[in-house]
Parts: C-alpha cells; structure tokens; sequence
C-alpha cells in the first residue's frame, strides 16, 4: 500500500467482474446520499439492523436516502444466537408484507450476524434482490461484510446453511467503532492479525507496532488497518470467490474457533475471540509440524495477548468435544479434515494430511482457562 496514512476516505474495488463493487472506507460516511444512494436498486429499501444498532445509526442511515424512497425497516434482537432461519424468515415476512418486488435494495445496517442474514434474504428473496453491507463492528467491516458469504447457523455447525451473494457496495463509517465494546474491538482485530499471518509479514510487523493505537481507536491507524485488511480480502476474493482454493486460507483458526463457538454456545465466546484463540493453536501445530520455530510462536501469542485476546481454550472442552465438531467443518473433503497451517508467518496452506498423533497432542495439552 502506497499511500500515505491521511483523513481522506479510502475506495477500493472487489474485482469480480460485472459483480465488482466498492468498498468505501472512513469517517462520517453514514447520513452522506453520495454514498449510499448511487447502489440504490429501484425505489424500496429496507433497512435490517437489530435492537443495540438501530437507536444510534438507523435515523442516520435514512438521512443518505432520497425523499422519494419508500424506506422499510426490520429490527431484528442482538447476538450470534439469533442467526438462524427463523430470524431470516421475519426479514422475508417484512418484504412481502411490504409488497417489496424484485427491484428493491437490502440495506445491511450492523456487525456480521446482521450482514450474513441480510445477504441470505436478498439472495433468496425472488430468487436474489439487491443488497448493501454497513457494517458496524470491527470485524464485520475487515471480514464478513466482504465477499458475498451470507448465511445462517445450524445447531450442529457454524455457517452451514448459506449461498455466496456478492453486495452492491460496502460502506464502512469508522466513527461506528467509538461505540464499540472494547471486547468487540479486540474482536474484530483478530481477523486484522489473520491476515498478516496468513499472506503479509509486512503488514503483520506494522499491527505489531501500532496496536495500542489501534485500541485506541486513532482514526488514522484504523483506516489503514481496514483499508489493507479489505485489500487483502479483495485480491483472495477476486483469485477464488466460491471457496474452490486460496479462498480458504482466510480460515486461518476457523476450524478450531468453530469448533470452540458451537460447544459453547453461540455468543458465548465472541467470533474473533474464538479465531485469535483457534490462530494460536493453528501456529502451535505447524510448530510441532516444523514449520514455525519458537520465535514465531511466541510472536504470534504476543500480538494477540496486546489485541486483548485469548489464548487459552475454554476450560471444559475436551479433545474428543473438538473433533466432533471439526469433522464437520466445510473445507473437508472426502472426510479428510483440512486445517489452515502457517508454513511460515506470512504463508499459510491448506494441510490436509496432519498426522493424528500431532493433532491429538496439541488437543490434548493446549492450554486451557
């Protein structure tokens, strides 16, 4: 990235094609029509936020909407434990009781359970309307909010019930995170570090050094970690947008935190705080595989003890409660279980050939709290 660190919005694209988007990145984005209305499909918008977003940002988001729109809004409860298809059923109630057609806009107004859901509805919603992502969280403005992935949890696994639908345009407003919960925060900054590990040392080094600005919440310091953290996102998105290959490698501590999320209980452990969790046992097995030496553990335990994460796993889960979960995971082919690994930091891969014995020792001994 070459540009210098400034006050001015940052823009880059998703290259997909005629299904490109933008992803606009900065400060007092919300409440400004320029950008918002130009990826307005037709006259009908609904607004999908919940119950803690819409009494600070809905009346703003209306403000970026044209008078002559008819605006609808759906306010759904809070947490990872309303993402199923019951919640999505009550958005597709208020579009048809709307009498919303094909030509109508979803508007995505929160974190990444809001945009998942969000994004599943307008991609069934007659067969696939339009949709915006607004992501207010950390983590659902440098992950889940691009990319196209939406969908819903099943009581067995996280995610498994979805379809990739790309949004129109991503419209991140960093002034959202000064009323994020610090342990959103912290959150979100593990899928930030998953990126450094997974393809830029450079950008790994760079989190080292300003990660107390980034709690922060220097202004500055945010953008640029969103805007490389995006970019990032955009050129795997770009090389494999159906998950076939490189795609995958974005689920650096993915198998692992799934696996902590669904044992605990949706909402228990945040996301992120699960993934910074499952990154550490990732970089802890490729250590015992011999591709990363002691340094480069304990760098990676450093970066996420600063963010403010965990690196334990939940006290009352055991090998055998891990695996269970893990068999299930999407990456796995023909029941071979596929981890994310760091051959290095800065290069992950997709391993697929763990021996067992390695992967029950670290199971076995990771440290647990």
């Amino acid at each position: 990235m070459s540009h210098a660190i400034s006050d001015a919005p940052l823009t880059l694209n998703v290259e997909l094609g005629e299904r490109s988007y933008p992803i606009h990145i900065g400060a007092g984005l919300l409440g400004d029509p320029r950008w918002l209305e130009p990826y307005l499909v037709g006259r009908q918008v609904m607004i999908v936020t919940n119950d803690t977003v819409a009494p600070r940002y809905l009346e703003r988001v209306k403000q970026g909407l044209s008078g002559d729109r008819e605006v609808r809004e759906v306010v759904l409860p809070d947490g990872e434990h309303t993402k199923t298809l019951d919640s999505v059923s009550l958005i597709w109630d208020a579009l048809l009781a709307a009498g919303f057609n094909r030509r109508c806009t979803l508007v995505a107004l929160g974190g990444g359970v809001i945009g998942d859901m969000a994004g599943f509805a307008a991609a069934c919603y007659q067969r696939g309307v339009a949709f915006i992502q607004v992501p207010t969280t950390l983590l659902s403005q440098v992950d889940s909010s691009v990319g196209g992935k939406t969908g819903v949890n099943h009581p067995r696994g996280k995610n498994m019930i979805g379809a990739f639908w790309q949004p129109r345009a991503v419209l991140i407003d960093t002034d959202t995170l000064r009323t994020l919960p610090e342990r959103e925060l912290s959150a979100g900054l593990a899928e930030v570090i998953k990126y450094g590990l997974i393809r830029d040392a450079g950008f790994l080094a760079w989190l080292e050094a300003h990660m107390e600005e980034l709690r922060a919440l220097d202004g500055a310091m945010l953008r640029e970690a969103i805007h490389r953290s995006c970019a990032l996102k955009a050129a795997v998105v770009a090389e494999d947008e159906t998950e076939q290959g490189v795609r995958a490698l974005l689920n650096l501590g993915h198998t692992f935190g799934h696996a902590i999320e669904a044992h605990q209980g949706y909402g228990a452990w945040l996301h992120g705080e699960a993934v910074g969790a499952g990154m550490l046992m990732a970089a802890e097995l490729s250590h015992r595989l011999g591709w990363l030496d002691d340094d480069d553990v304990v760098r990676v335990s450093a970066i996420l003890e600063a963010a403010g994460l965990p690196r334990v796993a939940p006290g009352n889960m055991t090998r055998d409660d891990f695996l269970e979960v893990m068999r299930l995971d999407k990456k796995n082919l023909d029941s071979r279980l596929r981890l994310i690994l760091l051959r290095a930091l800065g290069d992950a891969c997709v391993h697929d050939a763990t021996p067992k014995a390695e992967l029950d020792a670290l199971l076995e001994t990771f440290p647990r709290g």
